[in-house]
């Protein structure tokens, strides 16, 4: 039995937890023929990777592929369809556009290689292991095939089948956790790896974040470079700061045994916010954004009809709101918290209200496209309008 995957534009992005903070993947492009032997320090966690001598170690960035699946899953489970298999069709062009690979010759042919490093490479852990055995041993997928129709010889798309490891996990919501669509437009192998660590780790850490030294980030990477090179390379993405999701800071830089903070950049939010919160003296003249801060009975009213559904009468004159002080309503308040949050940083540097004053705007043209998920709906619009529009943001 298999299924194929729909094209989902809004889907939300999921990755299986139990492999985002272990060394499962080799994170250099080039091909590793070294395996990976990772023992937690209290011996309760073993991971044992071994690569293929023709096809090398996969890669963190083959991972991108299994989280495109993962989402995928989730997003089906989700809605309510029971009968998933671990045999799914799909299109390679839905794939490589949803993780940022492109749809070049060159990108299909980066896809199969890493479709290959995925099928080839074995791993044995007790992470999830039955309580009647010790160890699970699997690769990422069984098989993949490339179907073509016999008659036209024209491309079907392509069968992949998940290992049941992967699978079985990726079926239990608990298991996954939800990441930022800006994932995939990270570069750097140890970058992509510590981006996934720390959404693990510091993801139910809150304003504190979690806090983990440097000489345990190299033995949970499985990263072939000495501890050296690595300390500087962890010093370098921390300097820079630009992980989305997550704020990274060092403790004591100087010291032979320096730590990582790890906070999800929604909680720091939490925290500029209350400062704000504080009273302060009263300045010379009130600013638009000061003006925001109240909201008259009119765009009250439209705060209710957003929380009812996103619905608004059809009765509605237009001219109306643009009399009122404030033309549209603050998306801070409108926006489920946490998709508020995840805009402000996947998406920084926009105004929001803007941006929903157009997407409210288009929604009222087009009453048929009425999202089941007003902030979802509007996620997804400010994702595609940063990706059109973000070389033109200020520095």
């Amino acid at each position: 039995m298999f299924f194929t995957l729909p094209d989902f534009s809004d889907i939300s992005l999921r990755d299986y937890q139990e492999t985002m903070q272990r060394p499962f993947f080799s994170l250099s492009k080039r091909k590793r023929t070294k395996p990976i032997e990772y023992v937690s320090p209290d011996k309760s966690v073993s991971v044992h990777v071994s690569p293929n001598p023709t096809y090398g170690m996969a890669t963190i960035w083959d991972a991108d592929i299994m989280i495109y699946l993962a989402s995928h899953l989730n997003e089906l489970r989700e809605r309510g369809l029971n009968d998933l298999s671990p045999v799914i069709r799909l299109q390679p062009g839905d794939l490589l556009k949803r993780i940022c690979w492109g749809t070049s010759g060159r990108a299909y042919e980066r896809l199969v290689s890493a479709l290959d490093r995925l099928q080839a490479t074995t791993i044995k852990t007790n992470i999830r292991a039955s309580t009647k055995s010790r160890e699970t041993t699997f690769s990422w997928i069984d098989s993949y095939t490339h179907l073509v129709d016999e008659r036209t010889q024209r491309s079907l798309g392509m069968e992949i089948t998940l290992s049941k490891w992967f699978f079985d996990g990726v079926m239990d919501k608990r298991n996954v956790l939800a990441i930022s669509p800006l994932y995939f437009e990270i570069t750097s192998g140890l970058g992509k790896w510590l981006y996934r660590a720390s959404r693990k780790h510091a993801g139910g850490n809150g304003p504190e974040g979690f806090v983990i030294g440097f000489e345990t980030l190299h033995q949970k990477s499985g990263s072939e470079s000495a501890y050296p090179v690595f300390k500087r390379k962890l010093l370098d993405l921390a300097k820079a700061n630009e992980l989305p999701d997550i704020s990274l800071e060092v403790i004591n830089p100087d010291n032979s045994k320096p730590k990582m903070r790890m906070v999800m950049r929604r909680h720091m939010a939490e925290r500029v916010r209350s400062g704000r919160a504080t009273p302060l003296p009263s300045s010379p003249a009130r600013t638009k954004a000061d003006q925001q801060e109240m909201i008259d009975p009119r765009q009250a009213m439209k705060l209710i009809a957003h929380a009812a559904g996103g619905l608004r009468s059809a009765a509605a004159d237009p001219r109306k709101v643009r009399e009122t002080p404030i033309s549209y309503a603050r998306a801070r308040d409108i926006l489920d918290a946490d998709i508020y949050e995840a805009i402000r940083s996947d998406f920084p540097g926009w105004d929001y209200d803007e941006l929903m004053r157009r997407f409210d705007a288009f929604l009222g043209a087009n009453p048929h496209e009425l999202p089941r998920n007003y902030s979802k709906r509007f996620h997804g619009f400010v994702k595609e309008h940063n990706r059109r529009n973000k070389f033109k943001l200020r520095p």
